[in-house]
């Protein structure tokens, strides 16, 4: 009563110390954790903690405390591991989250207890609700751990639907939804939800891998598959969106008039079928779950008994219609083979009903998975079990033989003893092995009584001699040997391997291609539109990222396009035109460096008219690369010209033209003079020097720097090497004589041959390998 008179003042004094309290509740000393010396070695820690993990691990340790030990001890590892988390320990104290949440909640109340005890002020002084007592007592039964999570909850998820919440320390919204959970938690529970929650705090690793990144956050698991809750925390909303979670085919509506056809199901899916007659319009959440959990087994069915109609199938089956009233029926459509009615039917009841009545009277083997919990392999002595199986051909209606089988397993039905039967025709290998290698059972049905000895297939069995038809004696005969066995298991003197049964109700290829298509895009509609936009955001990042890139890529590439082609074209482009030639090349080389944009070669006449714009001013940095020809070698030196610089047109730096031979060949032999390593100077007081042929030579002319490189064909280089022993004679009768000699060696030879070697020197050219020819101007065209 004191420190309510003291003012303000001494309540915060007293929140302030009471924080101090529990904060100092979490630390711990990993020295002590772990074994060792605050002095030890790398060595003698990792040694240590080595011994512990091995003895302490959840795995190997059943002890309901060795997973808060595993934690401590992964915990203190990592602190000493750690020079710098180490020396921080050593100078400040400070270990971080070193304890599991039960652990710290523990702690956490003692302090707050021995505070309370050691001050004596009043509960409704302050009330500190984040740690409380009576918030333990509700999260503490359902905390989830990853291990716990991945083993237990993620299987169990296929049986029932998980409703998990993700709380963390110094939440008040998770307050603020405490009510609700509480209450939704006992009602959802009691009809078989499972439910979980995940402290943020301490099981990052489960709430990262759940896709939780706030809290509160609710969600449910169902299948393996997760699902947020979206809605306004009330009760109605969670028992609708655990509805939501379930399948919407678990249960079909039933009439008068599909009654017949519903129960008359169990032949074909071999399932035994349950019908709930009710008030209630809507099946209830309870029949929906019990649906899901069993519907590997039964098919299930509901009646609403206000329905026009239903008054024929409550009269025929006798049932009450002020009641919830459960039916089972297998073989006979007629008459149910159990039945329940209670009002307020709780699940465990009806979980024990159900259980009772999974398979058939008869039910048949359609795949390994049944033939297993039909028929267990025998454990001891004591715990026995027999299959009587009954091998016959697949008929749309009952046969007598199957029909005569039912009867007789009604009416001596044992728990040692399991009737099943199987089509013989669906499983071949499984039938050959129990029947004799006789005609005796062609086409006929036969019955065998079998043991299972081991998981590998291993039987001992003893087949009737005679095939069963349904009769009296085949009963009489059958019902001897299941008395005998009772008291000499050795009946069963013949043995045998079973082979793997066929699973005849799995579905075909396609259409589970088609199930796991819809539901990998049902996942992804969930994650894109409904559940972890954070998750998604790198993706959504990367795609938009790539997306910009290739948008900014081809919006610079069409501006940069127009803009050579602006550039590029002469201003006399239209009186040019008509000296222009355009070759289409009749193959394709391969490009060196880009693809062509166009399908020919455009290639121009270097007349007085486009000295200028193709030569004297042209663009830095671009070049003019120019064929030499004659009026008689233009068609076939251009055709071959165009095929060698194809593969180079890409490139918008580089421009084609063609010289005339016959009209500027003084101004060629101007240009020649700069290259005298490169073309001999022809001899003005020779005779021939006007004869020179310069055909198939190439210059590429830069303009702006006045510079050219020179290709010399291949047939020149060899005849200035054939006209090396003409060279030793005076007599111009000799050095014509020679100059014919190698003019007439070319002989029929195309003279296309001249630019075999042009692409390897437009290579080098682009390059810049070719030695360079600089001269003071360019000289006139004319």
């Amino acid at each position: 009563m004191e420190v309510k008179k003291l003012g303000i003042s001494w309540q915060f004094l007293i929140v302030l110390v009471l924080i101090l309290q529990i904060l100092s509740a979490l630390d711990f000393d990993p020295y002590r954790v772990l074994g060792v010396s605050r002095t030890a070695s790398q060595a003698d820690i990792k040694k240590a903690y080595k011994k512990l993990a091995r003895e302490w691990h959840p795995d190997k340790n059943k002890d309901p405390g060795a997973e808060d030990k595993f934690i401590q001890i992964s915990k203190a590892y990592e602190i000493l591991s750690n020079e710098e988390k180490r020396s921080h320990y050593d100078h400040y104290g400070d270990a971080g989250e070193s304890q599991g949440y039960q652990k710290q909640q523990q702690q956490r109340e003692y302090r707050f207890r021995h505070f309370h005890e050691n001050f004596y002020f009043d509960e409704s002084f302050f009330h500190f609700p984040f740690n409380s007592e009576r918030r333990d007592s509700i999260d503490e039964k359902y905390l989830l751990h990853f291990s716990h999570y991945v083993n237990e909850v993620v299987p169990d998820s296929f049986k029932k639907p998980y409703l998990i919440k993700i709380t963390s320390d110094w939440c008040f919204s998770c307050i603020h939804i405490e009510p609700v959970w509480k209450e939704a938690v006992q009602e959802l529970e009691g009809l078989g939800v499972g439910i979980g929650v995940v402290h943020a705090g301490y099981e990052r690793r489960l709430a990262h891998h759940l896709g939780a990144h706030s809290t509160p956050s609710i969600l449910g698991i169902i299948n393996g598959k997760v699902s947020f809750f979206h809605n306004a925390v009330v009760s109605e909303n969670l028992w609708q969106f655990v509805e939501s979670l379930l399948p919407g085919n678990l249960v079909e509506k039933v009439t008068n008039k599909n009654y017949v056809r519903f129960l008359s199901g169990w032949q074909q899916e071999n399932k035994p079928r349950v019908l709930l007659f009710d008030q209630m319009p809507t099946v209830p959440l309870l029949y929906k779950l019990t649906a899901f959990a069993y519907k590997d087994y039964l098919s299930f069915g509901y009646v609403y008994v206000g329905l026009r109609g239903a008054e024929e199938m409550t009269r025929q089956y006798d049932v009450n219609v002020y009641t919830p009233t459960i039916l089972i029926f297998k073989e006979h459509i007629h008459k149910p083979a159990d039945v329940i009615q209670a009002r307020g039917m709780k699940r465990q009841v009806i979980d024990d009903f159900i259980t009772q009545n999974k398979y058939l009277l008869a039910a048949r083997l359609t795949s390994q998975k049944l033939f297993h919990e039909l028929c267990p392999v025998k454990r001891s002595h004591r715990q026995r079990k027999y299959c009587v199986v009954l091998l016959t051909a697949e008929a749309t209606k009952l046969s007598k033989p199957f029909e005569a089988f039912l009867s007789f397993a009604l009416a001596n039905t044992q728990d040692t003893v399991r009737f099943v039967h199987v089509y013989s025709n669906r499983q071949q290998e499984f039938a050959s092995t129990l029947l004799p290698d006789s005609d005796t059972f062609q086409g006929k049905s036969a019955v065998s009584i079998l043991e299972r000895r081991n998981t590998a297939g291993r039987v001992v069995y003893k087949t009737l001699e005679d095939p069963w038809t349904g009769s009296e004696s085949d009963k009489f005969i059958l019902l001897g040997y299941l008395d005998q066995l009772r008291k000499d298991p050795a009946l069963l003197s013949s043995e045998a391997v079973l082979p793997d049964l066929t699973d005849e109700l799995a579905p075909i290829f396609l259409l589970r291609w088609l199930y796991s298509a819809s539901d990998y895009i049902s996942d992804c509609w969930d994650s894109i539109f409904h559940n972890n936009w954070r998750e998604m955001m790198p993706l959504l990042s990367l795609v938009f990222s790539a997306l910009f890139i290739l948008f900014g890529t081809v919006i610079v590439q069409a501006f940069s396009d127009s803009n050579e082609e602006r550039e590029s074209s002469p201003p006399d482009k239209e009186e040019a035109r008509e000296k222009t030639g355009k070759t289409e090349p009749s193959f394709t080389k391969e490009p060196s460096s880009k693809i062509p944009k166009k399908g020919f070669v455009e290639v121009t006449e270097l007349t007085d008219i486009t000295y200028t714009s193709n030569l004297v001013r042209l663009r830095p940095g671009h070049m003019n690369v120019v064929l030499i020809l004659s009026n008689s070698t233009k068609t076939s030196l251009l055709q071959k010209f165009a095929l060698e610089v194809y593969s180079f047109t890409a490139s918008s730096c580089l421009h084609f033209s063609f010289l005339s031979l016959d009209k500027h060949r003084e101004w060629l032999e101007y240009l020649l003079e700069f290259a005298q390593d490169a073309a001999p100077i022809p001899n003005q007081y020779d005779k021939h020097f006007m004869e020179r042929d310069y055909t198939g030579y190439v210059l590429a002319l830069n303009g702006h720097k006045k510079y050219f490189c020179l290709f010399k064909p291949q047939k020149a280089v060899e005849e200035e090497e054939a006209m090396g022993p003409c060279s030793d004679f005076d007599s111009s009768l000799h050095l014509g004589e020679c100059r014919g000699k190698s003019s007439s060696g070319l002989g029929p030879r195309p003279i296309k041959g001249k630019l075999s070697k042009l692409s390897l020197w437009m290579e080098r050219l682009l390059e810049g390998s070719l030695q360079r020819f600089y001269i003071p101007s360019w000289p006139d065209l004319d």
